[in-house]
């Protein structure tokens, strides 16, 4: 058996860093809380780096993702925020704004609107398919349930998906 080679943080940020952002926009809805999740989970891979066994890396990254985000939803509801006035933001350093990031990977504001109002186990299955481009095996593996309901999860989430994006006849 081949042995897996396990990448440097760096490998990590500059390979998966767009898609780990894509995924955090999906299930968010918000650059700024995509932004701050991909940080968080930059940082989880840094730390459990050294200590990652050869396996599925992808999965082992959307599952450090999917916990992040998971773990971010339980930290508001325990501390609600609320935003600060437009006009107080300004830019720093040359890099990407996260819009022009979103803007190469964009799906229509109906789209990310419909995705939003999905239950969070259909968004986020429909997401790492068809916008991650998983494979159900990699979906099971990163939200740790079988493949059979990743199917189910897939299935009922884009035909809610249909349903709300179809206009009234």
């Amino acid at each position: 058996m081949v042995e897996e080679h396990v990448p440097t943080w760096e490998d990590v940020a500059q390979r998966y860093g767009r898609k780990i952002y894509n995924f955090a926009y999906r299930l968010t809805g918000n650059p700024d809380d995509s932004a701050d999740l991909v940080q968080e989970v930059l940082i989880r891979v840094r730390k459990g780096l050294d200590g990652y066994q050869p396996g599925s890396f992808e999965g082992w990254l959307w599952r450090i993702t999917r916990n992040a985000f998971l773990d971010g939803v339980r930290s508001k509801q325990r501390r609600p925020t609320s935003p600060l006035p437009e006009g107080d933001h300004f830019v720093l350093g040359s890099s990407p704004s996260p819009d022009e990031v979103l803007a190469s990977v964009r799906l229509s504001d109906d789209v990310q609107a419909a995705l939003l109002k999905l239950p969070y186990e259909f968004r986020e299955a429909v997401v790492l398919c068809d916008v991650v481009g998983l494979t159900y095996d990699e979906i099971a593996d990163a939200t740790d349930v079988p493949v059979g309901t990743v199917r189910s999860r897939i299935h009922r989430g884009r035909k809610l998906l249909r349903e709300i994006l179809t206009w009234p006849v």
